[in-house]
């Protein structure tokens, strides 16, 4: 029965994407600003299981059959954002292997939610958004040890070479032949770096004038999927010297631009595709001929809960009785952008080397037995008003407030200023920016 012409296979692994079974290029018109360079989105969520990750999922499930790592018993583990896990859920599901996900408590609840649907055995974890490799604790050192076991194959996306072969093989090729090899650049946001190293090499084989860039957050960002510089120099797949460019876009430009997409241009992306779009639009001039093809790697389904926490104005009409809710999260967002209640990570670190403030982590005991600033106490946000009798007599003491990106820090200053504390900051970024930043942590 399988008849491609007619859509219609055998099998859903059949819909896999290659050169004769494309991903769309749609050309974006309404907010490119660009008279000349024309600008086009492939999106990856036309893959059987919605994004690009997909193609990567499937080619590490092929190589490692073809090289004999895995059989018909065997059990898959890999630690993962989400889509990867997502992917490796439903091929597994379709040739007999089971999968394990250790993965971080601060990914959307909507991802984690889908792969227990998808059959997944999920390892919540106290860990960063994209976990980082050789990190001591976390999801990629649990994937590890479990992996060691003689039952479990673990595919680690972060160090196999059928990842970015996956775009060698699919991305590249179908981008070559869509554009009829007048793509000039080629944009793709950075997390394992498998999109942009593979598809770039293919790329710059047909034709080393193609501009390659990669489009990073900065630290501390709340995007999905992609990773900080600091992060990506964990990362073995991150080879900025093989790139043209290399783009940083702040976490709200990258929601910002993942709201018009929706909006302007009528496509269901999320925030990484905002981000690289972004990224795109401020490196790419504006010449004839340029023809511009960027990575929009998957839906904005999977992402209301990050959407309700970085773009304003989303939330639904509350009922009458939530009007300290409403007034509570006013008071967060004015203490988010009130420069007297915030302190960049950098300027803070200073301060805290000249001064030795008392650090209050609000987070849960256990992210911060994992990780944390030298000498902070930990006092958890919803347990700051029974421990308020261990704070400073003196109202007039520095503080710093600090979680772990930035976010519910706010919420313990303006806690700490009802108590009469006037010289209290949030570090902005958290705990994840000031690591980053390679500033002393400790765990216990």
């Amino acid at each position: 029965m399988h008849d491609s012409s007619r859509r219609v296979y055998d099998s859903v692994l059949d819909l896999l994407s290659d050169v004769d079974n494309p991903t769309p290029l749609v050309r974006l018109s309404r907010l490119v600003p660009f008279e000349h360079t024309e600008v086009y989105a492939k999106l990856e969520w036309y893959n059987p299981f919605g994004a690009v990750k997909d193609r990567v999922a499937s080619n590490m499930v092929r190589d490692a059959e073809e090289s004999g790592r895995i059989g018909s018993a065997q059990k898959l583990v890999e630690p993962t954002s989400g889509n990867t896990g997502l992917a490796l859920a439903m091929v597994s599901n379709a040739k007999g292997y089971s999968l394990t996900t250790p993965l971080s408590n601060q990914i959307p609840v909507e991802k984690r939610t889908i792969l227990r649907l998808a059959g997944v055995d999920v390892i919540e974890l106290e860990d960063t958004l994209c976990p980082a490799p050789g990190a001591p604790e976390g999801a990629i050192a649990r994937a590890d040890e479990i992996g060691n076991q003689p039952e479990f194959e673990m595919l680690n996306q972060y160090a196999n070479g059928a990842n970015p072969d996956a775009h060698y093989r699919t991305t590249g090729p179908e981008v070559w032949h869509q554009t009829a090899g007048l793509v000039t650049h080629f944009v793709a946001g950075l997390g394992t770096c498998g999109t942009i190293n593979g598809s770039g090499s293919f790329l710059k084989e047909q034709e080393p004038d193609v501009q390659i860039i990669g489009v990073h957050p900065p630290a501390g960002h709340d995007i999905p999927g992609v990773r900080s510089l600091t992060q990506l120099s964990q990362t073995e797949f991150f080879t900025p010297d093989k790139y043209d460019g290399l783009v940083e876009v702040e976490n709200k430009l990258a929601f910002e631009m993942c709201q018009r997409i929706n909006q302007e241009e009528s496509l269901i992306a999320g925030p990484s595709s905002g981000m690289a779009l972004a990224g795109a639009l401020a490196s790419v001039p504006d010449e004839p001929g340029n023809v511009v093809v960027v990575i929009f790697p998957d839906s904005i389904f999977k992402y209301a809960s990050s959407v309700l926490s970085n773009v304003a104005g989303l939330g639904t009409a509350p009922a009458s009785g939530t009007k300290r809710e409403q007034l509570l999260d006013s008071m967060i967002e004015n203490a988010r952008i009130n420069s007297n209640l915030t302190v960049d990570v950098d300027a803070a670190h200073d301060f805290w080397q000249q001064h030795r403030p008392l650090v209050i982590d609000v987070r849960e005991p256990d992210a911060h037995r994992q990780r944390h600033i030298p000498g902070a106490i930990n006092m958890p946000l919803n347990d700051l008003a029974e421990l308020a009798p261990f704070l400073p007599e003196n109202r007039d003491a520095p503080l710093l407030s600090v979680c772990e990106r930035g976010n519910l820090s706010l919420s313990g200053v303006l806690f700490l200023n009802s108590l009469g504390y006037q010289n209290v900051r949030s570090i902005t970024g958290g705990t994840e920016a000031w690591d980053e930043q390679g500033f002393a942590v400790t765990s216990t």
